[in-house]
């Protein structure tokens, strides 16, 4: 048994409201610069709907993640080795710009100078790649709210499956459907297929924490890595020639911050904590036989942080103390591994993701609500799951490739969360029948219901520091976030973009920098005044509290520039 720890992340999408601040604030952060027009790290999709790029869980055209040979053994679905050198110079098994949209923006100028007429002067849409005139067709949330779904919803891979194997229909007429939305990120997976499929070796998953990043040194732009991962959450910048994806945020993790996303989400759905897992089982686990079960293999080679020998293996490989306590006070490992009510994302792709979702029960007590039922009670909330067939088989294919008996089970345990708690919200005895009938105790539908509920923020974002004797170790020279003069790139050309968006600031180092400045903003109340911060305004060195140097204008210095001119 080979310990190693592993941030993992769990989202409540009950919780979440469609706002996409995750997302906007996420590309304010990483992908505000030339060349990432494109890129959303941070996506929030609508299902159903065909995602972002369009379409990218059809593995049988863009051939991501691990399938099995004849012999039982892990392969890249893409092909190995050889036909990786084959197709090193063209490799068409990859989505197109069309598939993700073109990024667009406005002529704004012409109604600026448009001269005075009779006729309003337009706006066109122009081409953030070419700068042409351009169409709108699609964008990254063009599903949003089941927006277009009487045109394309048909195309939604999941319900094209579900169609094919039941041969019902799926009516989108808004008041006879269901949805809920998806927030995604890099999955950061124990079994990582772009690792395996980048010839250059560029991308490596750090072994201190299990986060994926991409060695701007190393990464040759050859894009296998974009055919590899089944999520399609590698993005190739076309301005510096390399492949970026999220980076988890690493530099505030470092330091005990949760990520932007987390950090900015309204809905406080996002959980970020450790958990251990035994690093000798993961290829044993994703060569599980059965698609089924590769959800439990799963849960198998997370361990119980709690147990003796798990510590003693965990301290031989020098896991510090803290980041022990840090996993076994993990609000990740409770809902994955104590309570199992969080799922992997398409287990089926065996690439072991570590982004959890806790499914949504929202479409069972919607239409329970619409049809004049008691939403709540649990006769009705259980009778009611076991009649919406479609949404338990969608939800299915999306976190236990289609066994619906464990979507189920997550359904029925929030059900009698929610009936239970009614009960003692209201003041009236609990009803100790409704978690046993569920496998649960009262008091874990208790602690399930704070943690889901009302967790306050050091609840729900266990995330253990590093070590000031690493602090050098975790700098990253080649982190997949690019800047001008940095590593990798051509040259003095390319001017305009710094280390935290377009035109910010010098190039310089990130990590132990920031390592240094974001524990300065943990420990007080005032902005980190290192000099090092000095010229630019660095959203990964802001909590929020106070108002960093650069911010705003210095107001005396404007009063100068008045009185010169």
């Amino acid at each position: 048994m080979r310990v190693m720890a592993q941030m993992a992340m769990v989202m409540n999408l009950d919780k979440c409201i469609g706002c996409h601040t995750c997302s906007v604030t996420c590309k304010q952060a990483w992908t505000n610069r030339a060349g990432t027009e494109y890129v959303w790290f941070n996506n929030v999709e609508t299902r159903p709907g065909q995602g972002y790029p369009r379409r990218y869980e059809d593995q049988e055209k863009w051939r991501g993640g691990w399938t099995l040979d004849k012999k039982g053994n892990l392969r890249l679905k893409a092909g190995g080795r050889v036909k990786k050198l084959l197709t090193i110079f063209s490799s068409p098994v990859q989505p197109e710009l069309a598939d993700y949209y073109e990024p667009w923006t406005y002529d704004y100028q012409t109604l600026i100078d448009a001269p005075l007429g009779d006729d309003f002067p337009v706006a066109r849409p122009k081409s953030l790649i070419t700068g042409e005139d351009t169409r709108i067709t699609w964008s990254a949330n063009w599903d949003d709210n089941l927006g277009g779904s009487m045109e394309h919803g048909h195309l939604d891979p999941i319900v094209q499956k579900i169609r094919e194997e039941s041969n019902t229909r799926i009516k989108y007429e808004l008041e006879q459907t269901f949805m809920f939305y998806l927030p995604r990120i890099c999955e950061h997976c124990l079994n990582p297929s772009c690792m395996a499929s980048c010839p250059s070796g560029a991308i490596y998953k750090r072994e201190e924490d299990g986060i994926v990043l991409v060695d701007q040194d190393r990464c040759r732009g050859w894009r296998q890595c974009v055919t590899g991962c089944p999520y399609k959450k590698i993005y190739f910048n076309h301005r510096s020639g390399k492949a970026e994806k999220c980076t988890l945020c690493y530099p505030r993790v470092e330091v005990g911050l949760p990520t932007v996303c987390a950090e900015t989400c309204v809905g406080r759905l996002r959980y970020l904590g450790l958990v251990l897992y035994d690093a000798d089982a993961v290829t044993e686990a994703a060569s599980t036989q059965s698609e089924e079960d590769l959800y439990a293999a799963q849960l198998n080679v997370i361990l119980d942080p709690k147990d003796p020998d798990v510590i003693a293996a965990a301290r031989k490989q020098d896991i510090p103390e803290d980041w022990l306590d840090a996993a076994r006070r993990s609000p990740t490992y409770a809902l994955i591994k104590d309570y199992k009510v969080a799922l992997p994302l398409h287990p089926e792709y065996r690439t072991m993701p570590m982004v959890w979702y806790v499914p949504p029960l929202s479409p069972v007590v919607d239409l329970l609500k619409e049809q004049g039922h008691d939403a709540e009670a649990a006769p009705n909330l259980f009778g009611a799951i076991d009649s919406l067939r479609i949404p338990v088989e969608y939800l299915a294919e999306l976190f236990t490739a289609g066994d619906t008996t464990e979507v189920d089970l997550v359904l029925k345990k929030l059900a009698a969360m929610r009936a239970y708690m009614r009960d003692v919200t209201l003041g009236r005895d609990p009803d100790g029948s409704i978690p046993a009938a569920v496998g649960m105790s009262e008091e874990e539908i208790y602690n399930m219901y704070r943690l889901l509920g009302i967790a306050k923020y050091e609840e729900r974002y266990v995330i253990p520091t590093a070590h000031a004797e690493q602090a050098h170790d975790l700098e990253e020279m080649g982190c997949s976030l690019e800047y001008d003069d940095g590593p990798g790139m051509t040259g003095p050309g390319l001017v305009g973009s710094g280390p935290m968006g377009e035109a910010s600031g010098r190039p310089v180092p990130m990590a132990v920098e920031n390592y240094h400045a974001l524990k300065q903003r943990q420990t007080t109340d005032s902005a980190a005044s290192d000099e090092t911060l000095r010229g630019r305004v660095n959203l990964l060195n802001w909590d929020g509290n106070g108002t960093p140097e650069g911010l705003f204008p210095d107001k005396h210095s404007s009063e100068r520039e008045e009185e010169r001119s």
